[in-house]
């Protein structure tokens, strides 16, 4: 069978896990939260094997993890003490990495492996969500440092196989992601991007869907939504490996005045 792919908004920070005794998260990440608790039983088969691709890592080439365990890196500051102690101990898929450099090579891509880099928190706060048993294996894989939104979308249609082998293809990150504008000011503007983001994003016509969306600086409000384009590219690969199928938005939520969604290529 094959799986869909997701883009999915990763949060801020350790968002969902700011309360040491467990409880839910302040009100307005409940609804992403509840989104991420779904991901896997809203596919059509539970996946053996999940490759994700981060805004929090970049490469000057593609580069795939291969490790077969590993640690988790806690690149957020500021945050309770508890939240340095969280754990999600899902294995590595070094198997589906090194399938994945193989379908980047084979398409012309530089690939590069790597064993020892942790899990960035794009990667362990979603997918402790997602997953929280921590039983599907996980490969991620590295945004390329030249941020170029048609070469990610190629990057994606290179992984495209790996969907009909039980492999779930994710890109994590955020729809809007400019941390200097936050409540009332960002209200408006955020909404028309998200508005214009999602139209593009769900073109019916799949040539023109990639066109668009790689052209997504000359969208409304583009670079006062992504001053910075690495938490954007994630969608990229996955639209790029969602090939020809539909796209929707299956996540709509607004976390600091940002409207903020989510995509599924099926």
């Amino acid at each position: 069978m094959t799986l869909p792919t997701l883009f999915v908004p990763h949060g801020g920070g350790p968002c969902f896990f700011m309360d040491p005794d467990g409880g839910p998260p302040e009100p307005m990440w409940r609804p992403m939260q509840a989104y991420l608790a779904g991901l896997i039983a809203g596919l059509p088969e539970r996946p053996r094997a999940i490759l994700l691709v981060s805004g929090h890592w970049e490469e000057d080439a593609i580069t795939v993890h291969t490790g077969e365990h590993p640690r988790l890196l806690y690149d957020y500051h500021g945050f309770p003490e508890h939240t340095y102690q969280l754990k999600w101990d899902a294995p590595g898929a070094p198997d589906v990495a090194r399938r994945a450099a193989d379908l980047l090579r084979n398409a012309g891509f530089d690939t590069r492996e790597e064993r020892e880099r942790g899990w960035d928190h794009g990667v362990f706060i979603p997918m402790k969500v997602a997953v929280p048993e921590a039983d599907i294996p996980l490969a991620q894989l590295s945004l390329r440092a030249d941020l170029d939104p048609a070469e990610h979308i190629a990057i994606g249609r290179a992984l495209a196989p790996l969907r009909n082998e039980g492999v779930l293809i994710v890109g994590s990150g955020m729809s809007f992601h400019n941390l200097r504008v936050r409540g009332p000011q960002a209200e408006v503007p955020s909404r028309e991007w998200d508005a214009a983001l999602t139209d593009a994003v769900t073109d019916p016509d799949p040539a023109r869907r990639a066109k668009r969306v790689a052209a997504w600086d000359t969208l409304p409000h583009a670079r006062f939504a992504h001053p910075r384009e690495e938490h954007l590219l994630p969608l990229m690969v996955a639209l790029g490996a969602g090939g020809d199928g539909t796209a929707v938005r299956d996540h709509a939520s607004e976390v600091l005045g940002w409207a903020v969604s989510g995509y599924r290529f099926d």
